[in-house]
């Protein structure tokens, strides 16, 4: 995801035949078919290639052309590209690059619509990475415990092991995907109309105000992913066992390093909770997994903890404005934009309605239930 406050040409728009021929310019791979992915702001391609001119074996690879806004900073994409090889070797399923002919793992190009003004974008191509996104599937408790425990590994370990020349590139200010930049939101709500979707929207982002900035410098730092949606995280159906007869299925991929940054251990947190939340049957005890297995790894301080539900309401609350803002400036993409809108909007008021202490009952409740289970088992 980007900055919003981005013209309808940050969005890249090449055809098909268009991205065919930039695989085999720079990347020196014959395309045998290729499909165009949704995505926000970026523009993806599923593609399927020839290894070699005299090679009959087909790989599949994943075309990530970068919006031309965020294409104008480089070292930024380089950095992100970055993290994603370190979690690779650190185990992580990420995707790796593949090289361009002349062996970076982007490329610049210049692509002209016919007006005769060129934009540029980088160009990355990735290794494929199997597996569903979990959106795709009826989560289960076990596998939002996996989901919590991977946000909860990929901020520490990038926090404990990360080193890079450019790392302070991930204190991005006023990147409006940042949870600490909630406030900004005020530029964007007229975007939602006025009635009583917009006053929940005005009092969330005065709870934030009012009890979350203060608190910051109690919350431990760490670099977020940012983004661990339910489009973002791959699953493949599990092996079941005698010692594990719950594990239907295990993560098989991380996808968009987009809106990496520098935030807190508990923001991770409460977006990865607000995402599983959104296509769930039962979204209301869906933080309770998510925290415990969280916490197996990372426990909240107190502080952290008691800040969880207005992180959650905050994170919603971004979601949907920047969804309806984004709207206005890309509305062929309406479909995909708004796909957390269809049900965050009932969650979000549900979750206001409820109130803090109700929800925190609801999560801490069901995490000390799942783990006694665990344990048990």
């Amino acid at each position: 995801m980007d900055q919003p406050a981005n013209s309808r040409l940050c969005k890249p728009a090449l055809t098909m035949e268009k991205a065919a021929e930039i695989i085999d310019a720079v990347f020196g791979l014959k395309v045998s078919e290729i499909k165009s992915l949704p995505s926000y702001d970026d523009q993806n391609f599923l593609v399927k290639a020839l290894n070699n001119e005299t090679s009959t074996d087909i790989t599949e690879y994943v075309l990530k052309i970068t919006n031309g806004t965020d294409s104008q900073n480089a070292s930024l994409i380089e950095l992100q590209t970055s993290v994603m090889m370190f979690l690779k070797e650190e185990g992580f399923p990420t995707a790796t690059t593949v090289p361009t002919r002349h062996g970076n793992t982007m490329s610049l190009e210049s692509i002209d619509y016919g007006s005769g003004v060129e934009q540029q974008y980088l160009v990355r191509l990735l290794t494929f990475l199997p597996g569903i996104p979990i959106a795709n599937i009826t989560t289960d408790p076990d596998i939002l415990y996996e989901v919590g425990k991977l946000a909860a590994k990929f901020d520490k370990t990038l926090q404990e092991k990360f080193h890079h020349p450019e790392i302070k590139k991930l204190e991005r200010g006023q990147f409006i995907w940042n949870l600490e930049n909630v406030p900004l939101l005020s530029q964007y709500v007229y975007a939602v109309g006025e009635g009583s979707i917009r006053e929940t929207v005005d009092q969330v982002i005065q709870q934030f105000k009012n009890n979350i900035l203060p608190k910051l410098s109690q919350f431990r730092k760490s670099i977020n992913h940012g983004d661990l949606n339910d489009l973002n995280i791959l699953v493949e159906t599990g092996e079941s066992s005698l010692l594990n007869p719950y594990n239907k299925y295990r993560i098989s991929g991380i996808l968009d390093f987009g809106d990496l940054s520098y935030g807190y251990y508990v923001f991770e947190v409460a977006i990865t909770i607000m995402y599983m939340m959104i296509e769930s049957p039962d979204p209301l005890p869906v933080g309770g997994y998510v925290l415990a297995g969280f916490e197996s790894l990372l426990p909240l301080t107190p502080e952290e903890k008691g800040s969880l539900f207005t992180l959650v309401i905050s994170r919603f609350t971004q979601s949907l404005v920047m969804a309806r803002y984004s709207v206005t400036l890309n509305p062929e993409n309406e479909s995909y934009l708004m796909i957390t809108a269809k049900t965050g909007w009932k969650h979000l008021l549900k979750m206001v309605d409820l109130g803090k202490e109700a929800i925190e009952k609801i999560w801490f409740e069901t995490a000390n239930a799942y783990m006694t289970r665990k344990q048990i088992a």
